[in-house]
């Protein structure tokens, strides 16, 4: 049988969590697709779900990671601020020590 070491890494508030796995992949799919409702349909998650994400993203950090347009004549959009592009540059550097540890841990141990 062959064992590996797992894990999931995220950073939280008393209240919230912050920043996972999940909310780099929303970050990252806005980026790309400079929508919410386009992010969250790649993702196979609600629009609901996916803007409440952004909004709790967007109120615990000091600026806007993401900036919002309405829909109109020309159409909405979102974009990752230069905050959020900083925000998913440190998490995914994060992840990667973390990953890094994890095959670390795993070689000592199994």
């Amino acid at each position: 049988m062959n064992f590996r070491l797992n894990g999931r890494l995220w950073v939280e508030t008393d209240d919230d969590r912050y920043m996972g796995i999940g909310r780099l992949e929303l970050l990252s799919q806005i980026q790309e697709q400079g929508s919410i409702s386009k992010a969250a349909q790649q993702m196979g998650m609600s629009y609901k779900r996916a803007w409440d994400l952004v909004s709790s993203l967007n109120a615990q950090s000091a600026r806007p990671v993401v900036n919002t347009q309405a829909g109109g004549k020309r159409g909405g959009g979102a974009e990752v601020t230069a905050e959020g592009q900083q925000l998913l540059q440190e998490f995914r550097e994060l992840q990667e020590r973390f990953q890094a540890f994890l095959r670390a841990e795993a070689a000592r141990l199994l």
